[in-house]
């Protein structure tokens, strides 16, 4: 278990190296942020004062390690637009948007886990062909449709919920709903899916046989043995949500890092980029590493399989 770990921990560090190179050369490419930021009448000799300044007349790979070095001392570099440091920036902002994550999985969770075992349960039925093609339409609907489409009915129509800003409970409804829909439609499908395998097998059959109530045979035994490829989507989709909150919070006016990403890189500004795209990459990895570590806890096979 310890030899894993350190070796998922190694393979995550490469993972947002990586993702750092990529953001990096992807801004450089993006355009001069000195023709958006400085005003119309700038001189020649002002933008490139600007370019000095900001050291962005210097090669590309010495920016870029320039930039790693400042970053391993948690030093992202300070935005072009605020003139603060940009992780600061981040991190004000960081709160709204895991609150608005958080709160999307749980509805997914809460709507997806539920669904799948009825679906399972029922298979065939008119509640099995219900919940499998709400599910589709789930993962079939774009967000930013969603979200208009909520907004206009709840918001606008009826005006019974907050159509944006970050308040109360009922401000995190709509885009809730509209961030976690598809999450909810893929927990579904695949709870749907692993519950169908497990109920076939004959320690099901046995737990029934025993006289156990339904119930029990569901939760302790079906839902268990079904757990691991449940907890990978969720774990996945925690990550994907985290990762695509930038549609949703700019729908719904949401104060959260994805919103200021994408300012960021309207305005071109490179550090406010990076450390935007940094913080999410952490945390997406960081999610995806404890769904691996997960296995180990949940399947003793995997702890076995690991000691050989």
């Amino acid at each position: 278990m310890g030899a894993y770990a350190a070796r998922r921990i190694v393979q995550s560090f490469g993972i947002i190296v990586g993702l750092t190179l990529v953001v990096f050369l992807a801004t450089r490419v993006s355009g001069d942020p000195a023709a958006l930021l400085l005003s119309v009448g700038a001189t020649p000799e002002d933008i490139e004062r600007f370019r000095h300044a900001m050291g962005l007349d210097q090669p590309a790979y010495l920016q870029y390690f320039r930039f790693m070095a400042s970053a391993l001392t948690g030093n992202f570099g300070t935005s072009f637009q605020y003139h603060l440091p940009t992780m600061g920036l981040v991190l004000e902002r960081l709160p709204a948007t895991l609150e608005l994550t958080v709160s999307a999985m749980v509805f997914a969770v809460l709507v997806g886990l539920p669904a799948g075992i009825v679906a399972a349960t029922r298979r065939g039925s008119a509640l099995d062909v219900i919940t499998s093609l709400l599910a589709l339409a789930g993962q079939s609907v774009p967000v930013f449709w969603l979200g208009i489409v909520l907004l206009w009915i709840f918001g606008v129509w009826l005006g019974v919920l907050p159509t944006s800003g970050r308040g109360g409970l009922q401000n995190l409804v709509l885009p809730s709903i509209a961030l976690g829909s598809y999450s909810a439609a893929s927990v579904a499908r695949l709870t749907r899916a692993s519950m169908l395998d497990v109920l076939g097998r004959d320690f099901i059959r046995t737990a029934r046989a025993k006289g156990l109530f339904e119930r029990q045979v569901l939760v302790g035994h079906a839902l268990k043995n079904a757990a691991i490829p449940i907890i990978t989507i969720v774990g996945l989709q925690l990550g994907t949500l985290l990762g695509g909150a930038v549609v949703t919070e700019l729908i719904f006016s949401w104060p959260g890092v994805g919103r200021l990403a994408v300012q960021a890189v309207l305005a071109r500004d490179y550090p406010l980029v990076q450390a935007s795209v940094f913080v999410v990459a952490v945390g997406f990895v960081l999610v995806n590493t404890l769904v691996d570590l997960s296995y180990h806890w949940l399947d003793p096979r995997i702890r076995l399989g690991g000691r050989r």
